[in-house]
């Protein structure tokens, strides 16, 4: 008969046994990813559970109201991975939060855009001093708004920009609190029934202040779960193929129309529309200097400087590549071949 000093110290051999044999516990195949509400090819990749599928994960998908709140739930360790802008994602990155951007999404080009109320007496940029101008602040749209704004020679502290979140955003145009808006869709479609687009992304980003939106994770996950991550990359890749090669012919009754707007919440009428104003990078392109080769870091450090500027960051590193990695996508399209 065992006594319980004799158990105690079987356990306790067993448990070194295990771990010096390098036995461990089976790791949980789980994450929580961060979306937001853009209209992008990753809503097919969530509607169609292929990355479930193929790893095995269980993908915990947490709708967010915008990049800033997605970059807390990183940093609170609550989300592993997440879609963010490029100026939320760079004021991660300038406060050393250890994440990595590994993909594109969308080049923003003109799917976000300065929008005046009809009868605000907005005509262009330089009338927006004295008015309330709304956008989610450290957003994409944000930035853009406050360089256009400093392009044209606006004295941004003539302006009221506000601070609000999308949906406060179509709730304060309704009620006719705030005279013009920088937002992407789907509230920019709902608004433009009473307002006249002023600028757009691609506008502002081809004088000097490109955006982007962009999937980040948790660095140190990443490494420990380098088959999902690929999986994960290649699913994108298969999502993106698959609009460029059918988008234009989806109808709001389509099936990847459905899927896109169950997800964000859009008109599925809007849809088509919407995502013909995206630009959607292709694996050669991801690692192109445009992209992750050079191209997104560079951006980063140009939106750092602004977000210094606007007192959101403390520090602007000496160079950003340090939160890219290129090493995904190219484990992917290997794996491809």
């Amino acid at each position: 008969m065992n006594s319980p000093k004799r158990l105690v110290l079987q356990c306790a051999v067993a448990l070194a046994a295990t771990v010096l044999c390098g036995v461990a516990p089976a790791q949980t195949k789980e994450v929580t990813f961060a979306h937001q509400d853009m209209l992008v090819p990753l809503r097919l990749v969530m509607e169609s559970g292929e990355v479930e599928k193929a790893t095995g994960y269980k993908i915990n998908w947490r709708m967010f109201s915008g990049g800033g709140d997605v970059i807390r739930a990183m940093a609170s360790g609550d989300v592993q991975m997440g879609e963010v802008g490029s100026s939320p994602l760079t004021a991660a990155a300038s406060q050393g939060q250890d994440i990595k951007l590994f993909w594109i999404s969308a080049d923003i080009a003109n799917a976000e855009a300065l929008v005046a109320r009809n009868g605000s007496n907005i005509t262009s940029v330089k009338d927006l001093a004295g008015k309330k101008v709304a956008t989610p602040f450290v957003s994409t749209a944000h930035y853009q708004l406050m360089a256009g704004m400093k392009m044209d020679g606006v004295d941004a502290k003539k302006v009221n920009v506000m601070n609000m979140r999308p949906p406060e955003i179509a709730a304060a145009w309704e009620r006719g609190d705030i005279d013009a808006t920088f937002i992407w869709d789907p509230v920019l479609s709902k608004i433009k029934s009473n307002g006249k687009v002023i600028a757009t992304s691609g506008d502002i980003g081809k004088r000097g202040a490109p955006t982007f939106e962009g999937i980040v994770v948790n660095a140190k996950w990443a490494k420990e779960n380098e088959p999902f991550m690929v999986a994960f990359v290649k699913a994108l890749n298969r999502a993106d193929e698959e609009y460029k090669a059918t988008g234009k012919s989806w109808t709001p009754d389509s099936a990847q129309t459905k899927a896109m707007a169950k997800w964000t919440k859009a008109n599925p009428a809007d849809v088509g529309a919407v995502m013909a104003l995206y630009s959607f990078p292709t694996y050669a392109e991801q690692l192109s200097p445009t992209w992750l080769g050079g191209g997104a870091a560079k951006a980063m450090k140009n939106t750092a400087e602004f977000l210094k500027e606007q007192g959101r960051v403390q520090e602007v590193k000496p160079d950003y590549n340090a939160f890219v990695t290129t090493e995904y996508v190219k484990k992917a399209m290997d794996s491809a071949k």
